[in-house]
């Protein structure tokens, strides 16, 4: 799932039974349009299940990788690859998604949706990856193309066998790396096959000196994908995991003038069964939905300013443990947790070692229980010991488990959807297919009134001349001074979601001086994005106003050049200093 513009969100599913159809088979692709609410059906040829993705430069998104294909019941499609897997299958009609690429440039209200300017690019005889990639990586760089990671090679609840002798054993584990686009052939990355068993979705981030920070089962290195350099740091304290199927919540701080743009990335839940609880390719070894998951939270700095190690620091545990939880940074700086279970892991099966068949599980085929329907908002700023608070927050009836996906919008609410922890559609399990989604309104949703920001640019460079965002006095109320101390403009992207993750996701406020005006209106004087592309990668974002904790609606803006390739860079935007005005003040409710 994706925020593909103001208007419109991308959805795509795995191929299964779906009810809906299009062009004579069930649909796995949609675009929910924000304002009506309404859903249309998008078609797609190769199966989604399990892809990476990200953005472009250029506004467009990018899906990598998949699953075979398949037909109900989850069965290998109907016509196989030589090596066994699905190449299609008739009734689905879905084709291998296993070295797909796919791009689609979102399209508005005032476009036919069912154009080719529209449609998903989707077809692997002229567009595909070098290796078979299902549950990779996909991380973009300063240039704004994109490394892709590891994976399984065909699907499996972990990807080894075990003994986990060879990774590679049985079609289990893929232990290369490549580049979209291409630049050579792919090449192994010794740290997947440190971490084989525990490194599906890989959380991986792009660092300010353009290294990339990864992690995985419960190592932690930094990596120069150039010359493909590992430099270890420290393992993940408690033996907690925080890849899938563990499937930690994960996500970096807030990038601040404050914290000098230093990224800090948050660890929470995830599990800490022993490596052999996680049986094989096929099931796990222990009856997961009997064992709880981790509140457990730890933060590292990759890369500290002050040249100190690096090193994981304990964080205030979650206020119950979660797996499956799934990060969210709101435009006001504090981080929102939310989906997930009180027990087990992601994935389905149909048995593990201590229950040998289908029947012997009490949650059908999901390997995970009591779901947990509270969010919780967790703020970085806040001394330790009272980072964490679910007070006055809603409670959802809802399962949001295997497969579900939350996405910020551009009214700062959140989208909440998705969930299926079985091998094919099931409306009847005890945690079904889920088609309803739900919205989380924020406590700043509370606010009688929000900043209504005017000029605001569609794009922003990497350093160079100011700009000024004019904000009424209708926007706030009270001292003008205050308001305007209090007042951030930040950049979000909610990245490509799936799995509980959000590949990309990243906040950066832009820093900003301001003239407090006679009629209580303020005027911000913004920096562009400071002149380092590896702190935000080019491509779209939303640019929001915050006063006194309360977000404007997000505007869509593009940072960079549009294109992959070198971003051209300017000095540090210079501004001018505070004016102030003590008579003025807001006159919003």
């Amino acid at each position: 799932m994706f925020l593909g513009n103001e208007e419109k969100v991308y959805m795509l599913d795995k191929a299964e039974g779906n009810a809906v159809q299009i062009n004579g088979h069930p649909a796995w692709g949609s675009v929910w349009d924000i304002q009506s609410n309404k859903a249309e059906t998008i078609d797609v040829l190769t199966n989604t299940f399990c892809s990476s993705g990200h953005h472009l430069p250029n506004g467009s998104y990018v899906t990598f990788g998949g699953n075979g294909a398949i037909g109900p019941g989850g069965n290998v499609g109907s016509v196989r690859n030589n090596w066994g897997s699905g190449a299609y299958d008739a009734v689905y009609e879905d084709y291998d998604g296993t070295k797909a690429i796919r791009i689609i440039q979102p399209c508005t209200r005032a476009d036919n949706l069912n154009s080719t300017k529209c449609a998903w690019y989707d077809d692997p005889a002229h567009l595909s990856m070098q290796k078979q990639r299902w549950y990779s990586t996909a991380e973009a760089l300063e240039d704004g193309s994109v490394v892709l990671i590891g994976g399984f090679v065909n699907g499996g609840y972990v990807n080894r066998n075990f003994p986990n002798v060879d990774p590679t054993e049985g079609g289990a584990a893929e232990l290369t790396y490549e580049f979209y686009p291409s630049r050579g052939p792919a090449k192994e990355m010794e740290f997947m096959r440190t971490t084989s068993g525990l490194n599906a979705y890989a959380h991986a981030f792009l660092m300010p000196s353009g290294k990339m920070f990864v992690q995985a089962n419960v190592s932690t290195i930094l990596w120069d994908y150039n010359s493909n350099v590992e430099t270890a740091l420290p393992g993940m304290p408690n033996n907690v995991a925080r890849v899938y199927p563990a499937s930690g919540a994960v996500a970096m701080l807030p990038l601040t003038p404050a914290n000098n743009y230093t990224p800090t990335i948050l660890f929470c839940g995830g599990s800490n069964m022993s490596a052999d609880d996680y049986g094989n390719y096929s099931y796990p070894a222990i009856n997961t939905w009997e064992y709880p998951a981790s509140n457990d939270c730890q933060r590292i700095t990759p890369e500290p300013k002050d040249g100190s190690p690096a090193k994981y620091t304990q964080d205030d545990d979650m206020l119950q443990g979660r797996t499956m939880g799934q990060f969210i940074t709101l435009p006001d700086g504090k981080m929102l947790v939310i989906n997930g279970g009180a027990n087990g892991t992601a994935g389905y099966a149909t048995a593990t070692n201590l229950s040998p068949s289908l029947a012997d599980m009490p949650y059908g085929e999901s390997l995970c229980a009591g779901p947990v329907g509270q969010p919780a908002i967790y703020d970085p700023n806040a001394p330790a010991g009272s980072r964490w608070s679910n007070a006055g927050l809603g409670t959802s009836n809802i399962a949001r488990l295997y497969h579900s996906s939350a996405m910020l919008l551009p009214d700062a609410s959140v989208l909440i959807a998705g969930s299926n922890p079985n091998i094919d559609t099931n409306l009847t399990a005890i945690y079904p297919t889920q088609y309803k989604a739900e919205i989380f309104y924020p406590p700043y949703f509370s606010a009688t009134n929000r900043p209504s920001p005017k000029g605001i640019p569609t794009n922003l460079s990497y350093g160079g001349k100011s700009f000024d965002i004019s904000v009424p006095a209708s926007s706030y109320s009270g001292s003008g001074n205050s308001a305007a101390a209090s007042t951030t403009v930040v950049l979000t992207r909610g990245g490509f979601t799936t799995h509980g993750m959000n590949m990309g996701q990243r906040m950066l406020q832009l820093s900003n001086t301001y003239t407090v005006n006679s009629d209580g209106s303020l005027t911000l004087h913004t920096a562009q994005v400071p002149p380092n592309p590896s702190l935000l990668t080019p491509g779209p974002c939303l640019l929001f106003v915050v006063i006194n904790g309360i977000p404007s609606h997000g505007t869509m803006v593009s940072v960079g050049n549009g294109k992959i390739g070198t971003q051209p860079t300017s000095s540090t935007s210079a501004l001018p200093a505070n004016v102030k005005l003590a008579s003025a003040s807001g006159t919003g409710a």
